[in-house]
């Protein structure tokens, strides 16, 4: 994953998830389309966005 924040034991990028969410996708199909992918794992990756935002 060339260095991208990956959630544990997947393959999954927090990017991919941001990206996904970004572009209208419910977190219901998200989860749906993974079943690797846990509301936890979403709830990080929004909480890393905002840390980035704070910081950036």
């Amino acid at each position: 994953m060339l260095g991208k924040p990956v959630y544990k034991q997947t393959r999954l990028t927090v990017e991919h998830i941001l990206r996904e969410l970004g572009t209208g996708m419910s977190l219901d199909d998200l989860l749906d389309n993974d079943p690797n992918l846990k509301p936890e794992h979403v709830q990080a990756a929004l909480q890393y966005a905002a840390e980035l935002a704070a910081t950036g």
